[in-house]
């Protein structure tokens, strides 16, 4: 197979594996569900955090583990990836995403039982939103500040003199913090992709904010990587 299309096809298992376990773990310990509480927010960020943690090294080695358009276009602007390139990667990542919440339902409706019940209209996908109302700006904000830092992270930790094996902690390990921040929040997407494919099968409210998390992370991955540019000298 063409290097090209084995990394878009790593793109796409990448970015399912992402959503799936991730949206898994937030509507199962939702309420309604398992109901775990407040642990269950602690849950959330260790599935998104380790699980790109593990992606990081499982197909960085084939396209670079970007499975976010908001690292793709970075990337692209950094010389990193090559701009015939991004329209497939992103194409990839978008339809990983949506699959995933698709595969989701279908399995999430199968398990119905007297201890295990699940509707979409109460129970959702894991899609981001914004339940406690803050102001959109806030909202926006939060995107777009903890993007800018998690790409300024990717890009140092992905640098040429860095001992290899470490990145994955790095970019995996701050994806859990930004969890920490954002998942009581409804927010910390930090990738468009991640929240398009939950919002689509979800619709209703998560449509409305949908442009939120898809042009903040954007605009923040762009300034992390101003941010990188500045603090070393390696473009």
């Amino acid at each position: 197979m063409d290097q090209g299309l084995r990394s878009y096809l790593a793109e796409f298992i990448g970015t399912f594996t992402l959503v799936f376990i991730g949206t898994a773990v937030a509507t199962l310990q939702g309420p309604g569900m398992l109901d775990m509480g407040p642990a269950g927010w602690l849950g959330i960020c260790f599935a998104f955090g380790f699980t790109l943690m593990v992606l990081v090294l499982v197909i960085g080695p084939v396209s670079g583990c970007h499975i976010n358009p908001a690292v793709s276009v970075p990337m692209a602007l950094a010389g990193r990836l090559k701009w015939a390139h991004l329209p497939g990667y992103v194409v990839a990542q978008c339809a990983g995403a949506l699959v995933a919440s698709l595969v989701l339902l279908a399995l999430l409706k199968g398990s119905t039982s007297e201890l295990l019940t699940y509707t979409l209209a109460d129970d959702g996908l894991g899609a981001n939103g914004n339940p406690m109302q803050m102001a959109t700006s806030s909202l926006f904000g939060f995107e777009l500040v903890l993007t800018a830092l998690f790409l300024f992270v990717i890009f140092a930790a992905t640098r040429h003199d860095v001992p290899s094996g470490f990145a994955g902690i790095a970019i995996g390990g701050f994806l859990f913090l930004a969890h920490l921040i954002g998942a009581p929040l409804g927010d910390s997407s930090l990738n468009p992709a991640r929240s398009l494919g939950p919002a689509l099968v979800e619709q209703g409210a998560a449509l409305e904010v949908l442009w939120v998390f898809i042009v903040a992370p954007v605009i923040g991955g762009v300034l992390g990587l101003i941010l990188y540019r500045l603090t070393y000298s390696e473009g």
